[in-house]
């Protein structure tokens, strides 16, 4: 039988100045919450030069959809089986399951490094099947990722791998200067520009990794097990930081299997066991 879970929207329609009384009271680190105190002028210019076109979305539009998917790696069995479901726009969700259960599996169709082997996956509304090869990096760029690795360059200072993205897409020198300085300054990372990952802590490489997925304006924005690799304040405060991104309109879905840390939070789960998925409020199977 197929495993169903269709989302209702929910619309997250705050204004960007509430971040600071909500990140004081959720525990963001010092640094964080004085800069967007110090800076809210900033801010508001941040938003409309990076975000504007992209985080305000209809919370009424469908993020992504899947039906019927299913895929296997080869001629092996299915690794994931009649996967259903219809996430809203400027919706958070955790992605949760044991190991090997398939989450990451799942993130690489989300991000289209994967075809289904069955089903249709559906991104804004747009069957990925039939966007041309010609559309696909236009339709990559509206999805910022973090990878479980950080990924970073070793070789690149913060400032060129935050940078990236922009590059990549063609983008002017001074604007892109212009963008990764206000979102390192806005993420406290304004003086490691030209540090190299190598000499960061990993909760530095974390917000690095993050502010890279960002800068490119994505409307979807997928975490794989982000908080792995550091210990429980780090993880606190950057789920934190992706709630407040989500705030302003980004669609997020983290994939962990940190139960105990879904568990401080209220968002929907997509859980995934042996390759089916269901969906969950915290503690409870629908």
């Amino acid at each position: 039988m197929t495993s169903q879970c269709h989302i209702s929207a929910n619309n997250y329609n705050h204004k960007f100045s509430e971040t600071i009384k909500i990140a004081t009271t959720l525990y963001v680190s010092k640094t964080f919450v004085a800069l967007l105190s110090k800076n809210l002028a900033f801010s508001g210019s941040f938003r409309r030069n990076i975000w504007s076109t992209t985080l305000v979305t209809n919370a009424a539009n469908s993020v992504i959809r899947f039906e019927d998917v299913g895929m296997r790696y080869g001629v092996g069995p299915e690794v994931l089986c009649d996967i259903t479901f219809d996430l809203p726009a400027a919706s958070f969700h955790f992605l949760t399951g044991p190991s090997g259960a398939g989450k990451s599996s799942l993130l690489r169709l989300m991000y289209l490094a994967n075809r289904p082997s069955r089903g249709i996956i559906s991104l804004f509304g747009d069957d990925v099947s039939k966007i041309s090869h010609r559309a696909l990096p236009k339709l990559r760029r509206s999805i910022g990722v973090v990878f479980q690795d950080f990924r970073l360059l070793d070789h690149q200072s913060v400032f060129d791998n935050v940078a990236l993205p922009l590059r990549v897409a063609g983008g002017k020198e001074s604007q892109i200067r212009k963008h990764v300085l206000e979102l390192l300054q806005w993420v406290g990372l304004e003086d490691a520009l030209d540090s190299l990952p190598s000499s960061l802590s990993g909760g530095e490489q974390q917000r690095v990794a993050i502010a890279r997925a960002v800068i490119g304006r994505p409307r979807l924005l997928l975490a794989d097990e982000p908080t792995g690799n550091v210990d429980d304040a780090i993880a606190l405060r950057l789920l934190y930081l992706f709630e407040e991104l989500n705030r302003m309109g980004t669609s997020v879905i983290i994939a962990t299997h940190n139960e105990a840390l879904v568990s401080r939070f209220k968002h929907r789960q997509l859980h995934l066991e042996s390759g089916k998925i269901a969906f969950r409020r915290t503690g409870t199977v629908v």
